[in-house]
């Protein structure tokens, strides 16, 4: 006799860590954007939080980078909410947004050096949450 071993156990689990990691890059995405929202509202505005550096190739003025900080927040913020609802388009425009919101940090990381290190991290560990989960599991 041959026995069979139930999968439902090892299925039930992949299911709750695929959910669980999507509920996570929302949220770090929610956050993300939240913070970028602030971030570019901040270099709008010209506060004295942030450094000028002289003959810096990616130069542009503090206030181009509050704008492109601003609008990438809003969108991430926008795709989180995706997310949590957990729309598919919403997983592959994640991954994007992460993509930008690290080069965007990179770009900027000297005007802010500590806090582009901190979001380009944050963006890596979304863009691995969202890229984990496979395609039905979710």
């Amino acid at each position: 006799m041959a026995a069979t071993h139930p999968t439902h156990g090892r299925t039930t689990a992949k299911q709750g860590l695929a959910t669980g990691l999507m509920v996570f890059a929302a949220v770090m995405l929610m956050i993300a954007g939240i913070l970028a929202v602030f971030r570019g509202i901040a270099a709008i505005a010209e506060d004295e939080v942030f450094v000028s550096t002289d003959n810096y190739i990616f130069a542009f003025d503090l206030t181009g980078w509050g704008w492109i900080h601003l609008g990438l927040g809003v969108v991430a913020v926008l795709v989180s909410m995706g997310l949590f609802q957990g729309a598919d388009w919403a997983r592959v425009t994640g991954v994007g947004i992460a993509a930008l919101v690290i080069i965007a940090n990179f770009l900027s990381l000297p005007a802010y050096p500590v806090w582009s290190v901190v979001m380009i991290a944050m963006a890596a560990f979304i863009i691995w949450a969202l890229c984990t989960p496979s395609r039905g599991d979710a």
